[in-house]
């Protein structure tokens, strides 16, 4: 409330705290804001048109950027083999991680998210491989995989039977980058779901146990519904991951054999900065940027609703 004295209004204590905070968040909006815009627009809004700029030019990277060549970056990405290779591939990773890789980690997690020893125990040995940088992660496989010195070229000799060589063969060696990626991220999306799973409320799972609901009928009717949202935003991680992996198949197969095994990011790399046509490389870019974001938005949408709530 307000009191008149003379003529001005004399703010009650209530409404003078409240306007000091309105002033203090407006004073930090102020001091803040304009820095991160700054930043935002260097590193990220710049990048993004520059690189949609440069996708109409042929540049090696080096020189003047002066050979306009229109769409024909475009053109040729359209008509390339390899490229559309590398998107299919691209849709395996996503529907490997959406019903491989995240079922796993859900199962994971419901057998070991209650607070005991030897669970924390699982859950470190489960997470280790998320730590180890994506380039080892590939590098360490690359040796497993190895017909003639690798784990597997060794089991096969104890086994009496000829090495098979799984990363020279052209559908083996995707399953191979699957697995690797599937090995490298499960224990991330586990970890989430365990986050999830531990905010649960006893007194609901007891309330059900007393209605007589059995074990699982608690994982499908109480838990699950519970999570759901960790669930949905596991998945949407798992998606856009699975969108950019890059450092695991350089060193694993290199997009080899016969460029059967590109993802996108890969596919960028070698036929745009490896060959040193920056130009093509930007193209590429800015179709995995747009893909990126067409998921993003319709994931938003269909996923997780109007509201785009978790």
């Amino acid at each position: 409330m307000t009191t008149m004295t003379g003529s001005r209004p004399q703010l009650s204590p209530a409404a003078r705290i409240a306007r000091m905070h309105r002033q203090g968040k407006l004073t930090a909006l102020l001091l803040f804001l304009p820095p991160a815009l700054v930043l935002f627009t260097l590193f990220v809004i710049w990048p993004i048109f520059n690189a949609a700029n440069l996708s109409f030019f042929k540049w090696s990277g080096y020189g003047a950027i002066d050979n306009f060549v229109g769409t024909q970056n475009y053109q040729r990405l359209a008509n390339h083999s390899v490229f559309h290779q590398s998107l299919w591939n691209s849709v395996k990773l996503i529907l490997a991680s959406l019903f491989i890789q995240i079922p796993l980690a859900l199962t994971l997690a419901l057998l070991i998210y209650k607070k005991t020893s030897i669970n924390t125990a699982f859950r470190l040995i489960f997470f280790a491989p998320y730590i180890l940088a994506e380039i080892a992660s590939g590098v360490i496989w690359s040796f497993i995989f190895d017909g003639d010195f690798g784990v597997s070229g060794q089991i096969a000799t104890a086994l009496g039977i000829e090495p098979f060589y799984i990363l020279a063969d052209r559908q083996f060696a995707f399953l191979a980058i699957i697995t690797v990626v599937v090995w490298k991220y499960f224990g991330y999306h586990m970890m989430i779901f365990i986050a999830a799973l531990q905010a649960v409320p006893e007194d609901l799972l007891e309330a059900a146990e007393i209605d007589g609901a059995g074990r699982w009928q608690k994982v499908f009717y109480v838990k699950l519904p519970l999570i759901m949202h960790a669930i949905k935003l596991s998945a949407f991680f798992a998606i856009v991951g699975a969108l950019q992996v890059f450092d695991i198949i350089i060193p694993l197969t290199n997009g080899g054999p016969s460029n059967s095994t590109h993802s996108i990011v890969s596919y960028l790399y070698t036929y745009g900065l490896a060959q040193l046509n920056v130009g093509y490389g930007a193209a590429v870019g800015v179709v995995l940027f747009i893909l990126c974001m067409v998921t993003a938005f319709s994931y938003r949408r269909l996923a997780m609703g109007k509201g785009g709530a978790l």
